[in-house]
């Protein structure tokens, strides 16, 4: 009898940030995004240099746990999720840990968005979202054989899940999603009228 069976699973984390550490406002942490953005002159230079959509502290603060006291409750609940996705990754870590490598904030207004990129040299990356309007975009992961598959036919719109090319996944305010950093993703263009606010980051292995 003939058997078929999936390999060289892509798993994704998604959960509340609330299922570890404190509880955090998320009130509270976006007027926190919105003041750190008003006052970083370097990121906000930055992002009109590099005619970057919105704002981003990724290319300017390096601190920001150490600014605003919530953004160091949310590095403590995003070492616990970290930690439970590389158990159930089933990483041997050698007795090492995976820790912060950086934290940046993103503000996507109207028409911004995030092209398609991986995060080198780091092992798991991620985002937590501070504001997500009814209409704004979702996350779009793609699969990772995609430029191996030269010769392949499209994929059925009614394909199962895990054999699509693109798997589209809208969080919740308060959501994580932990992904391995080899992972292509982007944020396509955001339609609505209103800011998307997220904080991503980057774990390394010491």
């Amino acid at each position: 009898m003939s058997q078929i069976e999936s390999l060289f699973a892509t798993r994704l984390y998604r959960a509340a940030l609330s299922e570890h550490g404190a509880p955090i406002d998320p009130q509270e942490m976006e007027v926190s995004c919105y003041s750190i953005a008003e006052d970083d002159e370097a990121g906000q230079d930055w992002c009109e240099a590099n005619a970057y959509p919105g704002y981003t502290s990724y290319a300017s603060l390096t601190d920001l746990p150490w600014r605003f006291p919530i953004f160091a409750d949310l590095v403590a609940s995003l070492d616990a999720h970290v930690a439970a996705f590389a158990e159930d990754l089933q990483f041997d870590l050698d007795g090492r840990t995976l820790t912060l490598e950086d934290l940046w904030i993103n503000i996507l207004p109207e028409g911004g968005m995030h092209a398609s990129h991986i995060h080198p040299h780091s092992v798991i990356s991620g985002t937590t979202y501070v504001s997500m309007p009814a209409d704004t975009s979702a996350l779009k992961l793609e699969d990772p054989r995609s430029a191996m598959m030269m010769a392949a036919p499209v994929r059925q719109k009614s394909a199962r899940r895990e054999l699509q090319s693109f798997i589209y996944v809208k969080p919740n305010v308060g959501d994580v999603l932990l992904w391995e950093s080899w992972l292509r993703h982007e944020v396509p263009m955001n339609m609505s009228e209103d800011d998307r606010i997220s904080v991503s980051f980057n774990y390394r292995w010491e």
